[in-house]
């Protein structure tokens, strides 16, 4: 499918955000055995590990009266104590202890979550646990593939996680937005082809015999050093419904062929990217950026890690002013270019899972 030529609108009322899917709720690093507190998706979690290293996740707000176990303590083999009255739960979420009485209420519980710790990143489940398969974990394996290396950082994020996703599936506007790294005015000029199916969108820009930008650039010449000329680039955006997106990204020395598969004359990266709702007006933006040349090289390692913070600064600075003006125009529609085609497939595949969960509201 190729981008509709036609332009359109849209509410700017975004609709929500599916529960029956595995979301990132943090770094593997960041979970503990000091319980630490993380809103995914509407709901307040408390996550830490037990003694043999399980991450846990549980409601963050004790049965009795709604103190946050995030800010208790962890005992013995997988218990976290209520640091108000010192009622303890196990990693099930069952009350095992209640101060001066020996009788357990069998109503003293607190909402236990599936949890699956893969590619660097803890994923929790909010919906219908029977539904919790882990096999269902978006594939983002060049974050922990020996054929990778890279870093990455979280941002919180002042908008709609949807706001986060049209950013990346349309990248004409590094154009405008990252004109000193890696904007260049071909993005735009140049053609592009979007399909998908019913859990993937996927948008495929390729320029061919340009002028690397800046940031492409330093990368050429990390691998040949003094590299001179044109080269051939490319942008293979792939969304996994609902909140993963995995940007296929690099140049190459033009007409080497890299567009028929050939990419051993340029630089490859991953940008992954994975985006938990926090509210309706926030969310977690984890990523990193990958790449497969100069593995040994720590220096490539924080300089690209370092570069990218910057150009994602850029990105976090307008959508939280787009996000104010939204709030501050609640009547105001979208309207659709040619470069949205990506973007209004993602959300069309998100509204079918609300659908299907029985949590699409109506929009005025």
């Amino acid at each position: 499918m190729t981008a509709v030529r036609t332009q359109s609108s849209t509410t700017n009322k975004l609709p929500g955000y599916p529960l029956d899917a595995w979301y990132v709720a943090a770094w593997d690093k960041e979970v503990t055995r000091k319980p630490m507190s993380r809103k995914v998706a509407g709901r307040p979690l408390a996550l830490y590990r037990a003694e043999d290293g399980k991450a846990v996740a549980l409601a963050d707000a004790c049965w009795h009266r709604l103190a946050p176990l995030s800010m208790g303590k962890t005992l013995g083999q997988d218990r976290i104590q209520c640091p108000y009255h010192g009622i303890v739960y196990n990693s099930a979420g069952r009350c095992v202890s209640m101060p001066a009485q020996e009788t357990i209420n069998p109503s003293a519980t607190v909402p236990s979550f599936p949890i699956v710790e893969r590619y660097r990143y803890v994923w929790v489940w909010l919906g219908d646990p029977a539904k919790a398969d882990p096999r269902l974990v978006p594939d983002m394996h060049q974050l922990d593939s020996p054929d990778w290396t890279g870093d990455g950082e979280t941002i919180y994020a002042p908008c709609n996680f949807q706001l986060v996703l049209d950013n990346l599936m349309d990248l004409t506007h590094e154009e405008f937005i990252h004109s000193s790294s890696i904007g260049q005015e071909e993005l735009s000029e140049s053609d592009f082809v979007v399909t998908h199916d019913d859990e993937t969108v996927t948008v495929a820009r390729w320029m061919f015999n340009i002028d690397a930008p800046p940031f492409w650039l330093k990368n050429m010449r990390d691998r040949f050093p003094g590299f001179e000329g044109k080269v051939d680039r490319w942008q293979i955006i792939t969304f996994r419904s609902p909140s993963v997106i995995n940007i296929d990204v690099g140049v190459a020395k033009s007409g080497t062929g890299a567009f028929e598969g050939d990419r051993s004359q340029g630089v490859n990266g991953f940008v992954m990217n994975a985006i938990t709702p926090e509210s309706d007006k926030t969310c977690h933006y984890f990523w990193a950026f990958m790449r497969n040349y100069r593995l040994d090289s720590q220096l490539i390692t924080t300089q690209l890690r370092d570069g990218v913070h910057g150009v994602f600064g850029e990105d976090e600075a307008m959508l939280a002013a787009q996000q104010a003006a939204i709030d501050a125009n609640p009547d105001y529609e979208f309207y659709n270019l040619n470069i949205d085609a990506g973007g209004m497939w993602v959300r069309r595949l998100i509204e079918r899972q609300l659908e299907a969960e029985g949590r699409l509201v109506p929009l005025a």
